[in-house]
């Protein structure tokens, strides 16, 4: 039985695994998940810091009382222990990100003040209004000691690597990333360095698998097997140590689309065979109890790459840790017809518009072979199946690969 795509891919994430932790340095963890709370270890600024460059000066006790002429004691730079104001009627100097010096609460910058000598000692005139405690980022404005910064199931990005960074926190836990088999399978496939005889093409499927594996971070390990029963069982059998296997044809009714029956003879527990969806329809996807889960998908190209961004990578994500995210909406820039009672995929070209909105414009597609119409797309518009005619300006989701 055919199940509906909604129902297809709730069966899928139905079956979501976590992955596991390890533990990684901050600068090889971008892209993954966190699994720890990562704290503050000391207040946020850790010390009063100077924001701007310019002098410091103690407002109520100068400026507060009409005094705008103020010599110079000292400089206060960055990386250098506090220093104190000694009269209040002065200043010190002060470089941005070095600590307010002690009696001191307000910086007055450069642009504000007129720079003079008077008898071999430097001054400096305000020139502009002065507000209390201004240009001064205080001591814990940002947060506490103690205080939770980023909270587990975060994805590291290079704005949290930067605070990993800052706390001290050089190795941290995060989701393990799974370990992928893909296979093709098929006896007119060939190596990528051969020259095919007429009858054959390179293998090209497991590339692209591979290739939208690395946007996730997950180096795949790539097989390709005859179409020879023994042969595939001793390939399956070699990889049960894995958690996922990714296949690429022998999944249709044809006389060599051998993985169904071998699958079930090994154990795995089909969860379906065939979705309502063009391209892609016959899509298996099945686990074994205490082994890899299976996602065996057509072997005309646009159909398992559709399958991979529709289902596996939304469960990889998942296992990995990630939120998924809403599916985003596009308005379609043409009307399409498809007069057949399945989720139609349309490879789209997004387009960004001035109200916010992506136009996804269709182009040339003629079937599911047709693997260089996906150049010229970014996403797959999936159209649902209780619809014959789709209008210019209706909304659909898009399922991006670009």
């Amino acid at each position: 039985m055919l199940l509906d795509v909604s129902t297809a891919y709730a069966a899928v994430m139905n079956t979501v695994r976590d992955f596991g932790t390890e533990q990684l340095s901050f600068t090889a963890a971008t892209g993954r998940v966190l699994r720890e709370p990562v704290l503050a270890d000391r207040p946020f600024p850790p010390f009063d810091r100077a924001t701007m460059d310019g002098i410091a000066i103690n407002f109520t006790e100068s400026y507060g009382k009409g005094q705008t002429i103020f010599g110079v004691e000292d400089i206060q730079p960055a990386g250098v222990p506090r220093k104190q104001l000694g009269n209040m009627a002065n200043c010190l100097e002060v470089m941005t990100g070095a600590v307010i010096p002690e009696l001191t609460d307000t910086v007055v910058p450069y642009e504000h003040l007129q720079a003079s000598e008077h008898e071999g000692f430097k001054r400096f005139t305000i020139t502009q209004p002065v507000q209390k405690n201004q240009n001064i980022h205080w001591e814990g404005a940002d947060g506490a000691a103690g205080k939770t910064l980023i909270t587990p199931g975060a994805r590291i990005t290079p704005a949290e690597a930067g605070v990993l960074a800052t706390v001290g926190k050089y190795e941290v836990s995060v989701g393990r990333l799974p370990r992928v088999a893909v296979i093709a399978t098929g006896d007119e496939l060939v190596e990528v360095t051969a020259t095919p005889a007429p009858h054959q093409i390179r293998m090209s499927n497991v590339y692209s698998l591979a290739a939208s594996l690395q946007g996730l971070g997950i180096t795949a390990t790539i097989h390709h097997v005859v179409d020879h029963k023994p042969a595939i069982q001793q390939l399956f059998e070699s990889l049960k140590n894995v958690d996922v296997w990714i296949c690429s044809g022998a999944v249709s009714a044809g006389k060599y689309d051998h993985l169904p029956v071998i699958l079930e003879e090994m154990g795995m527990q089909r969860i379906f065979h065939k979705v309502e969806q063009r391209p892609g329809k016959p899509f298996l996807f099945g686990l074994f109890k205490d082994g890899p889960v299976v996602f065996a998908l057509p072997g005309n190209p646009v159909s398992g790459f559709m399958c991979f961004y529709r289902y596996v990578q939304p469960w990889l994500l998942a296992g990995m840790g990630h939120q998924i995210s809403p599916v985003p909406y596009a308005v379609l820039g043409q009307d399409v017809t498809f007069n057949k009672p399945l989720t139609y995929f349309l490879p789209v070209q997004l387009q960004p518009q001035p109200t916010g909105e992506w136009k996804a414009i269709p182009h040339n597609y003629n079937n599911s072979g047709d693997l260089p119409a996906l150049l010229t797309a970014d996403a797959f518009m999936e159209l649902p199946a209780a619809q014959d005619h789709f209008k210019a300006g209706e909304c659909f989701p898009v399922w991006r690969f670009r």
